[in-house]
């Protein structure tokens, strides 16, 4: 009896006390030792100069030595700094790499990790081997400067005394881009054995201890960002899309921006805390240079600061900064690792994600049902549970393309079981849901609960496969499961079993048409320090958890991505969500945005947060509709459906103490509302679909923020209220209860039209517009052409086949042009050419369809386009010509919308009954 008693007061504990934000539960930087430290640095402290810098094997190699040191000092005096090395590579497409560790060859107390399988292996097949360095004196005369050659236009530069690194355009007086210890704050802290035996390394946070066997082991260093006004990315925080300053004048009392992944319950908005994922890249734009960014490959904690203006003011004498440049400035420090860094040059905002993707990878190409919308909850009570919510969608008209199944599904939280009281015939229920074209989703959490009848437990406790704690036993920690372990994601070994369990046979119940949600992979451990896994933790190798603790997710979700692809031999396309992420996780599938609450700051914080998951390479993100936790009201309800149909992660989803908020629970009139935002989303797949491909191909992400766009437009730096799709469709939330109008700042120079209305807007100026209940204000580009699909199906499955509608919104030159990518779907197939991709344009009064593909693609389809929408043609043509076939059609009046429009009619051809796989031609007679 004593077990259940105390696992039922433990459960107690934790849902009273771990599930709401409890500031104390979670250290800050003045708990943190190492943040303590490098913060209380100050600027031009750093002593360390380059020497022997020479071109070894196509890189530029150096020692840094502290400026007192000299040749002939013994290096193994305590009392003497060890020389780094430091290693600066350069790649194409304006990429230099920044490496700074130990040196090997004097015996560190051990190698510090460097994390594998991130850098995808077709960057470093890009290095440019340096052939030559050139030595420079710096504008002053005062010191010396080695410089290599980047790129067109860049150089690499090191300057010697006291050590700086920096990209400058190219020549001598060229403007910097980027540098790193402009302001002295560089500080490494090199592995050692203690000075003496009674010195304390263990650090405690409430009531853990970490025993830090190696000691203190941080790095810490300024990075500037030059003609930048604003500094983006770093996710994730709940928190705007311009980085707001962490430290300066008025700002003494601040947190940094925490990494850390971490299981954050009701988290709050407008805060720099840590949330559930951790991208160390950062991104600068300006109106007068453009883009640049910096990426740390390093996963321990990081802190990192953005410094406001004025705060190295004074000991500016001391730093000769540039001054004729605007900068930000940032402070980076983290708890170990190496220093691994990458600098962009940019210029334009797209060119900065697509180097930084070119190191990390592109966003996977989803499967089309994925992208259309999902139903969850925690949880659906059983089969006739489910199947009751299947059948009200059909009811209601409304459709939907994926069912949830959360924790309770299991027997007892053990993953890959069902519970066979509530769930008898799980094969049954998938295929039920798969006849209609709709797909499941099983949570599969990474706590193993320590159960020796439990086959997945007893196989990795045998094969040693657990993660181990500081004294080498596995890992025990409370998590839903009760006592559990967890797998050592970071061992290739223990990958390749964990994916083995998602085949047929293993997950016994699965199919097909199911696929898997990877929750509380920070790892969340309940009774851990900052409810997560010990830092002295050990992992293959001896690695120490704090070394790899923000990459734990992104192996995990790497394992069981490569199961699903293995279940069907390779043939389709995986979908699993991911809580925790890192660089490197958009090449595994979808993240959302984790525990938010049904409140309106919530849900307005969600757009900076995709934004910025986008801008640092994972386009496929949402956030919970509706909110996780609490319950909405039924406007905020109805908004946040408005806004989440464009979210390129499309999940309504909430906690198992809400009431039920399935969109037909709220009347028929917010039923009707909300169907309608639901078809939108169903009607634009099209084109969300054709931009999911284009990320995958470029890393540019299917939500951007404004000056991604329009980089020369300073009103759009900081607005994080609106977002494009694409290149072509402007959408603005409406964030406040009983909002009577909604200001809309509209780009450019060209004009935009109201996509439900039609109505053409002025580009370049704010508008202030009616709140309208029945949508929120979405506008097409002018100049742009968008395909749509208008038939409204069951699911996205079910609309394989129908007709194409195409958008032509005209700009001033009554021109436009567009692109629809078309495959099956669901296979890898695309990736050895058997897909439709065409280019459409129109201009001189003749819309032209033109093939983008290889020549031979090997992909079929029948599917026609059935009505061309015309906005903003001043004439009133009455015909069209068809080519080839010499075939005349009607051009008249007809509808922009076919449901939920406002009856606005515009010049539409209809029925060329032209093939979308076909080069074709239509003139406007």
């Amino acid at each position: 009896m004593g077990r259940p008693l105390f696992t039922f007061l433990f459960h107690l504990f934790f849902i009273n006390s771990v599930f709401s934000w409890k500031q104390d539960e979670f250290r800050n930087c003045n708990q943190t030792p190492f943040c303590k430290r490098a913060r209380s640095r100050k600027p031009g402290s750093c002593s360390l100069i380059a020497a022997d810098i020479s071109i070894s094997d196509g890189d530029l190699v150096a020692k840094l030595i502290p400026k007192e040191n000299n040749q002939e000092n013994p290096e193994n005096q305590e009392t003497t700094k060890k020389p780094l090395v430091l290693t600066i590579s350069a790649y194409q497409d304006g990429v230099m790499r920044l490496k700074i560790d130990e040196d090997q060859s004097l015996g560190p107390r051990k190698k510090r990790f460097e994390v594998p399988d991130v850098i995808v292996p077709e960057f470093l097949n890009k290095k440019l081997w340096l052939q030559r360095l050139k030595e420079e004196k710096t504008e002053d005369g005062s010191g010396t400067l080695s410089v290599v050659y980047l790129s067109d236009g860049y150089e690499g530069v090191i300057r010697h005394d006291p050590f700086e690194i920096f990209v400058r355009e190219s020549g001598e007086k060229g403007k910097k881009v980027l540098s790193l210890n402009s302001n002295g704050l560089f500080d490494f802290e090199q592995l050692r054995e203690k000075k003496e035996e009674n010195e304390d390394w263990e650090e405690r946070f409430r009531s853990h201890t970490d025993t830090r066997p190696y000691g203190p082991q941080s790095i810490s260093f300024d990075v500037s960002f030059y003609d930048a006004d604003f500094v983006y990315g770093i996710p994730e925080h709940a928190t705007s899309l311009a980085l707001k300053p962490t430290r300066g004048p008025e700002l003494e009392h601040s947190e940094p921006y925490r990494l850390f992944n971490l299981d954050v319950f009701e988290y709050l908005h407008d805060s720099p805390f840590g949330l559930y994922g951790s991208i160390p890249f950062m991104l600068s734009h300006g109106k007068t240079r453009g883009s640049s960014g910096f990426f740390w490959l390093n996963a321990a904690e990081m802190q990192i600061d953005v410094l406001g203006q004025g705060w190295n003011d004074e000991y500016s004498s001391v730093l000769m900064l540039p001054s004729d440049q605007k900068r930000v400035d940032t402070f980076w420090m983290s708890e170990a690792g190496v220093v691994d860094t990458f600098f962009f040059v940019g210029p334009r905002p797209k060119d900065v994600v697509r180097q930084y993707t070119g190191i990390t990878g592109t966003p996977a190409m989803p499967q089309l049902f994925a992208t259309a919308y999902h139903q969850c909850r925690w949880n659906y009570r059983d089969e006739e549970d489910v199947y009751n919510v299947d059948s009200k969608f059909d009811e209601h008209d409304i459709p939907y393309d994926v069912l949830w199944l959360d924790i309770e599904h299991t027997d007892g939280k053990r993953y890959f079981t069902w519970d066979k009281l509530l769930f008898p015939n799980p094969e049954e229920m998938q295929k039920k849901l798969s006849a209609k074209g709709r797909h499941m989703v099983t949570i599969v959490d990474p706590h193993i609960k320590r159960d020796d009848s439990y086959y997945i437990h007893k196989e990795a406790s045998q094969k040693g496969y657990y993660v181990k704690d500081a004294t080498g036993k596995d890992f025990d920690g409370w998590c839903w499961s009760g006592s559990s372990s967890y797998v050592d994601m970071l061992n290739p070994e223990s990958r390749s079993w964990w994916a083995e369990k998602f085949s047929y046979e293993n997950y016994v119940g699965s199919t097909p048409s199911l696929y898997i949600w990877n929750d509380m992979n920070e790892p969340s451990v309940f009774n851990g320090p900052e409810v997560t896994m010990p830092r002295d933790a050990l992992h293959q190798g001896d690695i120490e958890h704090r070394e790899l603790h923000n990459a734990y997710g992104y192996y995990f979700h790497m394992a069981t991505s490569d199961g699903l692809v293995k279940r069907n031999d390779g043939k389709d396309r995986p979908f699993v969500l991911s809580r925790a992420f890192f660089p490197g996780s958009q090449r595994y599938g979808a993240v959302w945005t984790g525990d938010n609450t049904a409140d309106w700051d919530q849900f307005r914080v969600s757009v900076p947060m995709i934004l910025t998951l986008g801008l640092t390479g994972i386009s496929f993100s949402g956030a919970d509709v509706g909110g996780f936790f609490g319950n909405p009201d039924t406007e905020l309800l109805v908004r946040w459906y408005q806004l989440g149909a464009y979210y390129p992660f499309f999940r309504g989803h909430a906690h198992h103490d809400t009431k039920r908020r399935e969109p037909w629970l709220f009347g028929e009139r917010n039923t009707q509302l909300m169907r309608e935002a639901i078809h939108v989303r169903y009607m634009l797949l099209p084109y969300f679909y054709t931009l999911f491909r284009e990320a995958n191909a470029t890393g540019i992400p299917v939500v951007r923020p404004l000056w991604m766009e329009f980089p020369a437009d300073e009103k759009t730096f900081s607005n994080d209220e609106a977002f494009m799709v694409g290149n072509s469709l402007l959408v603005q939330g409406i964030y406040s209860q009983g909002a009577k109008h909604v200001s809309v700042y509209l780009p450019g120079d060209e004009s935009w039209y109201d996509m439900k209305a039609g109505t053409a807007y002025k580009g370049g100026a704010t508008h202030k517009l009616e709140a309208l209940e029945e949508s929120i204000p979405s506008f097409q580009r002018a100049g742009t052409i968008i395909p749509r699909k208008d038939r409204f199906r069951r699911s996205s499955t079910q609309m394989q086949n129908d007709p194409y509608t195409l958008v032509i919104a005209l700009n001033s030159s009554k021109a436009a042009e567009g692109e629809l990518y078309v495959d099956d779907g669901k296979s890898f197939d695309f990736k050895q050419g058997a897909y439709i991709h065409r280019r459409f344009t129109f201009s001189n009064g003749k819309l032209t369809s033109s093939n983008l593909a290889p020549a031979h693609h090997k992909y079929a389809s029948d599917c026609t386009v059935e009505r061309i929408i015309i906005l903003g043609l001043s004439l009133e043509p009455k015909t069209a010509l068809v080519e080839p076939g010499n075939q005349k059609v009607d051009i008249e009046l007809g509808p922009l919308l076919l449901q939920g429009g406002k009856g606005t009619s515009v010049r539409t051809i209809r029925k060329p009954n032209v093939k979308i796989a076909d080069d074709w031609t239509i003139k406007v007679l």
